[in-house]
């Protein structure tokens, strides 16, 4: 399958918030497994990361970001606090002893 037929069959499935099963043959872009299959191999090739960037890099060489309305949170930027957790330390709470009954 062409990989811009499967670009467009991915694009179609997250567009319409569809189920990979329920992608239309009809319209020409594979089955909903080929497109999903594709997306994953895509995805652990980093296409996507590096076509992000060069999005970015083209539209912020043309001047057309604001930067001012940009946000960054948790859920895309894991947030490192420094430290490392402490050691777990051996407990001096009493303990439960055994039943004799």
């Amino acid at each position: 399958m062409d990989d811009r037929l499967c670009l467009q069959g991915i694009l179609y499935v997250l567009y319409n918030d569809v189920s990979w099963q329920l992608l239309p043959l009809e319209l020409g872009f594979g089955s909903g497994q080929t497109c999903w299959r594709r997306l994953g191999r895509w995805h652990e090739a980093g296409v996507f990361d590096k076509l992000h960037r060069i999005l970015l890099a083209e539209l912020h060489a043309a001047d057309e970001l604001d930067w001012t309305r940009a946000c960054a949170d948790a859920s895309h930027i894991r947030a490192k606090k420094g430290a490392r957790p402490p050691a777990r330390r051996r407990s001096t709470a009493g303990r439960r002893s055994v039943s004799t009954i």
